[in-house]
């Protein structure tokens, strides 16, 4: 049975639809904004479980749009996408308060295994971003 909602937020449609047809099968309700402005304001108005942002979000300067969201919704569960997998770039993001680190060349196999982990209390970072980092 699907339940509770999830927040995605990219700026490119292709991936949000992407991100949306994985997710629809776990959530009771999917909803994706393209910018960070939008990500806040639904924010407040869902009241999501989850969100799984870019981290290259406009208008954003990076890890602050993951910092801002733990802030204003403490019991939201951040996982945030990148292209980037420099060991700095995941320690940021997890520092932030996100539960997880999901790169975006291996979307495809990571995102659900760092939506249930996530889900349960832990955290997730791609095997590309931990191989990298070693």
């Amino acid at each position: 049975m699907k339940e509770g909602r999830v927040l995605v937020a990219d700026d490119h449609a292709e991936v949000l639809e992407s991100l949306r047809e994985m997710l629809a099968p776990l959530f009771e309700a999917v909803v994706t904004v393209a910018d960070e402005r939008s990500l806040h304001e639904v924010a407040e108005r869902l009241k999501p479980e989850l969100a799984v942002v870019d981290l290259s979000l406009p208008v954003s300067d990076e890890v602050n749009v993951a910092r801002r969201l733990k802030s204003q919704h403490p019991q939201l569960k951040v996982i945030m996408l990148s292209v980037h997998d420099e060991p700095a770039v995941v320690k940021a993001v997890l520092e932030t308060g996100a539960v997880g680190f999901v790169l975006k060349r291996s979307a495809a196999t990571d995102l659900i295994p760092a939506v249930q982990e996530a889900l349960q209390g832990r955290t997730y970072v791609s095997p590309g971003a931990r191989d990298h980092s070693r």
